[in-house]
C-alpha cells in the first residue's frame, strides 16, 4: 500500500496538470460565412500563434448568418465575426452590436477597406467581386456567344441559361443587387422601385433558371454544365478554373459589384481578451497572405500574389460602393427583390 501511494499521487498530479492546462484554453464562438475549404487553414494558422484559444465555428451563407445575428441581438451567442460581408457588418454597427477595436495591424489596412470610425467597429480582410462563370463547352453546343456585359445577359438567347444567388441568403447575391442599384438607380426616394437597376433585374429575371442560396453554387453549376452562365464571385471562379473546369471568367464591362469579407468583435462578448487576440491575428500580414491565396485584393496592400485567372486591372473595375447606404436599405431592398423574383429560388 505504501508503494502505491506515491505512484497514485504522481498520477493524480499529472491528470490535474493536464486538466489545468486544458482548462486554461478559451473557446471563442466565431460566426462566419467563409468557404468551408478555408476554415481549417485559417484556424490552424491562428492556433500556431495562439494555441490556447479554440474556435467554435458557426458557419452558413452570409444572408443566413446575418439574419441569425440580428435574431440573437437580445441574447447574443457570438464572440467574434470572421469572414462576413462588410455590408452586413455595417448593419450590425448601425444596430449597436459591435465592439470597436483597433487591432495591432490596423495601420496596414487601407482606409477604403475599413470602418471610418476610430477605433473601427469592423475592418476588411479581402475583396470579393462579381464575376460570371461561363461554360465554354456548353455554350458552343448551344451556339451561345460569350457575354461581355451585364446587359448582354438579358438577351433572350440566354433564356433559362443563367443562374445567380438569392440576395436574401447570399452575400454575393446581395452585392450583385446593390451594385446594379447603385450603378443604374433605385428611385426609392421617389416612393417607387422603378429605377434602372430594377428594370435591369426584371429583364435578367426572364433568363434566370434558378436563384441559389449560395454564392459559390452558380459557378459550380456552370462548371458542371448545368447552366451556361453562373453569376458568382472570383474566389470560387478562380478555384474552379484552376481545378480544370471548362469555364471562362467574364468581368462585365459596366463595372463589378463587390464587398469585403471583414472582421468584428461582438459587443457583448465575455471573452474580449481572447477576441482581441483573434483580431490581431486576422489583421496580420500572415493572415493576409492566406486571404491572398484565393482573392486578388487583400485589405493590406502588396500582399496578394497575382492570380492567373484575374486581370491585372481588376481593382480599377470595382464600382464605387456606399456600404452605409447598402446597410440602411437592406430590408427594403430584399423585400422588393423577394416580391418580384423569389418564385425562381431553389427550395430550402
Amino acid at each position: 500500500m505504501k508503494f502505491w501511494k506515491p505512484m497514485l499521487t504522481g498520477v493524480f498530479g499529472l491528470v490535474g496538470a493536464v486538466g489545468a492546462a486544458y482548462a486554461q484554453k478559451t473557446q471563442l464562438t466565431v460566426y462566419t460565412a467563409l468557404e468551408t475549404d478555408q476554415l481549417k487553414a485559417y484556424q490552424e494558422a491562428f492556433n500556431k500563434v495562439e494555441p490556447n484559444v479554440e474556435i467554435k465555428w458557426v458557419r452558413d451563407s452570409t444572408g443566413v448568418i446575418t439574419a441569425k445575428l440580428l435574431a440573437e441581438k437580445a441574447n447574443p451567442q457570438a464572440d467574434a465575426i470572421w469572414g462576413v460581408a462588410a455590408t452586413s457588418l455595417a448593419l450590425f454597427k448601425k444596430e449597436g452590436m459591435l465592439q470597436p477595436y483597433a487591432p495591432l495591424n490596423l495601420d496596414g489596412i487601407m482606409p477604403q477597406y475599413r470602418d471610418k470610425a476610430s477605433p473601427p467597429a469592423w475592418w476588411g480582410m479581402d475583396v470579393f467581386g462579381a464575376v460570371v462563370c461561363f461554360n465554354t463547352i456548353e455554350a458552343k453546343k448551344k451556339n451561345l456567344p460569350v457575354p461581355t456585359s451585364w446587359k448582354d445577359l438579358t438577351n433572350p438567347i440566354y433564356k433559362g441559361q443563367v443562374v445567380m444567388p438569392n440576395p436574401a441568403s447570399s452575400g454575393t447575391g446581395y452585392l450583385d443587387v446593390v451594385s446594379w442599384l447603385q450603378l443604374w438607380g433605385d428611385n426609392a426616394e421617389k416612393g417607387g422601385r422603378s429605377g434602372g437597376g430594377w428594370k435591369f433585374m426584371d429583364a435578367l429575371h426572364e433568363n434566370i433558371g434558378q436563384y441559389t442560396h449560395s454564392g459559390s453554387k452558380p459557378c459550380t453549376m456552370a462548371s458542371a454544365g448545368e447552366y451556361v452562365a453562373g453569376i458568382s464571385f472570383e474566389y470560387r471562379a478562380h478555384v474552379n478554373k484552376t481545378k480544370g473546369a471548362p469555364i471562362e471568367l467574364v468581368f462585365p464591362k459596366e463595372g463589378l459589384g463587390w464587398d469585403l469579407e471583414g472582421f468584428a468583435i461582438y459587443k457583448d462578448t465575455k471573452k474580449f481578451e481572447a477576441a482581441k487576440k483573434l483580431a490581431d491575428f486576422a489583421s496580420s500580414k500572415d493572415a493576409m497572405i492566406l486571404y491572398g491565396k484565393g482573392f486578388a485584393i487583400t485589405a493590406m496592400p502588396g500582399v496578394a500574389p497575382k492570380l492567373a485567372n484575374i486581370p491585372d486591372d481588376y481593382e480599377s473595375r470595382l464600382i464605387k460602393l456606399d456600404f452605409d447606404k447598402a446597410a440602411a436599405s437592406r430590408a427594403e431592398t430584399l423585400a422588393e427583390w423577394s416580391k418580384r423574383y423569389d418564385a425562381k429560388s431553389e427550395k430550402k
